[in-house]
């Protein structure tokens, strides 16, 4: 199908919708709710990585101080934090997958 087909059958499917023959097609979405992690829950992450703390941490988006907070428990993770707990959780390789994390061979 060409693309003027493709914006024909668009077209034509615009102006049925609007005379009531055709219905819109709708998706729901669901969004998780925010996980909340324990100390312990964070250091197994952060080890599962094989990043130390100063990497963790500039990963993380935040400071070493932060991580080693979180890590004690003086201190707890929040939002978009959490939701990067998450994802490296699930997968401890998501950091170098997803680019953020490079390595570099010795010289």
């Amino acid at each position: 199908m060409s693309i003027f087909d493709d914006i024909k059958t668009g077209l034509g499917q615009a102006i049925d919708y609007e005379k009531g023959k055709l219905k819109a097609k709708t998706t729901t979405l669901t969004v998780e709710p925010v996980e909340k992690f324990k100390p312990e829950e964070i250091r197994t992450i952060r080890k599962n990585t094989g990043l130390t703390q100063m990497l963790f941490a500039k990963y993380m988006g935040v400071s070493v101080k932060t991580v080693e907070a979180w890590e004690s428990g003086r201190n707890h993770p929040e939002g978009a934090a959490c939701r990067l707990l998450a994802m490296t959780q699930k997968d401890p390789s998501f950091p170098k997958t997803s680019g953020i994390v490079s390595t570099h061979p010795g010289v």
